[in-house]
């Protein structure tokens, strides 16, 4: 019975032992995890050149200020090259960062342009007067018209006609009487056979059809007029001449083109790569909501200075007459690409001005390259230069990671940029008195807001503290400095300025002194 009391103090004395042994145990390795990482300072999350000794909250988006632990990538002190942005593995997780290695690849990409119709120039007719006359009469073939070889297209007037006729007829009796006094098989018939042909000709030249000059040889009569015909069927694209009108010799009259098969010009670019002569490629009629196919010409495209492209030719049959001259049309066609280094197109950057891609040079740190696309086919481009084969391109995330580099690079622009002197508000305090005019400023009172003072030369190489929000400031981050009773205030916006300029006695005079709140003593905040 009296061992009792003594077994359960026992217990109780092991189990006060066992707690504080684990409390101990626990402390001790809470600090081996904290000893093992130590944490150098805080940063806010979307300002990362902001930084404070102590955890709190962010003064200028309200999130917890994040840690740097020592080792972290983001503690690196090595400098890094501009632009470059240094992030820790759980930093491009929540960025969502992803890299993949520059390759070389080729591919096919599908090129759309544009092409206008034109008529085949091996089947256009150009009619043109071989003589200076008049228009006697005038059939109905105005441009549109579609006509048939040798439709009579207008009658034509002129002293050459006729003299040209009587020739012929002169020639013609000749030949009969001497026909008549020739026995068969004469070796002189083959002779005057050619001269006759060299007579008909003159009257062709002349613009006259067959059919008159046979009807000539029949009647051996002067007409003194020509019927001029077509040369051939097609549609009247030109008619240069109007009733009674009177014309010279060498003028065109008539333009006919053959549009049972037509050319059509497309315009393409030197990157669009080369069509082999035979490639089949898609024309579709917008007009129409048609699509046919056509054949690329073995003609060599030709260079056009106004447009600065190339003009490929196209050759395609025209059922219906589907296609007229100077009637635009849409072309499509796939073009292989030449192989060459390529990245994909989302890792491309595009400001319009400049094309950049940023690569992960180190283990955590990434820079913006500048680049030159050569080509872009599918999701991919090529590159001409800026990057180099197995380089880690960031291929997502890239837009975040851009953002991320400009914030940082955001206060070291201010910091080098000469110092402005910002427009001075009206006095808002008796204290403060107005500025001198330069006139009126002594030579040796004038100082330059670029150029501060020995003592504020020295109080700049430490961190400072701006009154008015309490947030440590580095050198780089004061954006403000103002001078108020001999004493330089640094601040780190303009909305602190602006709160400072309108009571600068609350943040710099004996009255701040009894309650501004240094960094240890609260956390830094606007309000």
């Amino acid at each position: 019975m009296k061992r009792t009391p003594i077994v359960v103090l026992s217990i109780a004395a092991v189990l006060c032992l066992g707690f504080v042994a684990g409390r101990f145990t626990g402390r001790r390795s809470a600090d081996s995890q904290t000893s093992g990482r130590r944490i150098l300072y805080w940063v806010d999350p979307m300002h990362p050149a902001y930084r404070s000794q102590k955890p709190g909250i962010a003064p200028d988006c309200g999130m917890a200020l994040e840690p740097v632990y020592e080792g972290d990538v983001t503690a690196v002190s090595a400098p890094l090259q501009p632009g470059a942005v240094a992030l820790s593995a759980e930093r491009q997780q929540l960025i969502g960062i992803r890299v993949a290695p520059a390759s070389k690849s080729t591919g096919a990409r599908m090129v759309r342009t544009t092409g206008r119709v034109v008529a085949d120039e091996n089947h256009l007719y150009k009619v043109t007067a071989g003589f200076d006359g008049w228009v006697q009469t005038l059939n109905d073939n105005p441009a549109g018209t579609l006509v048939k070889k040798n439709q009579v297209l207008a009658s034509l007037y002129g002293p050459d006609i006729r003299t040209a006729e009587v020739n012929y007829i002169g020639f013609l009796g000749s030949v009969e009487r001497l026909m008549v006094s020739m026995a068969p098989g004469d070796q002189n018939q083959k002779s005057i056979e050619e001269s006759g042909r060299v007579n008909t000709e003159q009257l062709r030249l002349l613009g006259m059809g067959e059919d008159q000059i046979k009807d000539i040889g029949k009647t051996h009569r002067v007409t003194s007029s020509l019927e001029l015909v077509a040369p051939g069927d097609g549609l009247v694209l030109f008619r240069g001449i109007s009733s009674r009108q009177q014309f010279q010799k060498g003028a065109e009259l008539y333009r006919i083109a053959d549009l049972s098969k037509v050319w059509i010009v497309a315009d393409i670019h030197g990157e669009e790569g080369a069509l082999r002569p035979g490639t089949h490629v898609k024309v579709h009629v917008p007009e129409v909501g048609k699509t046919i196919q056509a054949t690329v010409s073995t003609a060599t495209p030709l260079f056009d200075d106004a447009s600065r492209t190339l003009k490929l030719r196209l050759e395609a049959d025209n059922p219906g007459l589907l296609l007229r001259p100077d009637m635009f049309v849409d072309v499509e066609f796939e073009a292989s690409v030449p192989a060459g280094l390529s990245v994909p197109a989302d890792a491309v950057l595009d400001s319009g001005l400049h094309k950049i891609v940023y690569v992960e040079s180190a283990d955590g740190v990434f820079e913006p390259r500048p680049i030159q696309i050569a080509a872009a086919y599918g999701d991919r481009v090529t590159i001409a230069s800026g990057i180099t084969e197995g380089d880690r391109i960031v291929v997502a995330g890239n837009f975040l990671l851009d953002s991320e580099s400009r914030m940082r690079a955001a206060p070291q622009s201010a910091a080098a940029a000469p110092a402005a002197a910002p427009p001075m508000p009206p006095m808002a305090h008796a204290n403060m008195h107005p500025a001198p005019t330069m006139d009126a400023m002594p030579a040796k009172s004038m100082k330059s807001k670029a150029m501060p003072t020995e003592p504020q030369a020295a109080a700049m190489e430490a961190d400072v503290v701006d009154p008015v929000c309490g947030m440590s400031l580095k050198p780089s981050e004061v954006k403000y400095t103002e001078t108020y009773q001999g004493k330089a205030i640094h601040l780190c916006s303009d909305s602190c300025r602006t709160k400072f300029l309108a009571d600068p006695a609350r943040f710099a005079g004996e009255k701040a002194a009894s309650t501004a709140m240094t960094p240890d003593q609260a956390a830094p905040h606007h309000d």
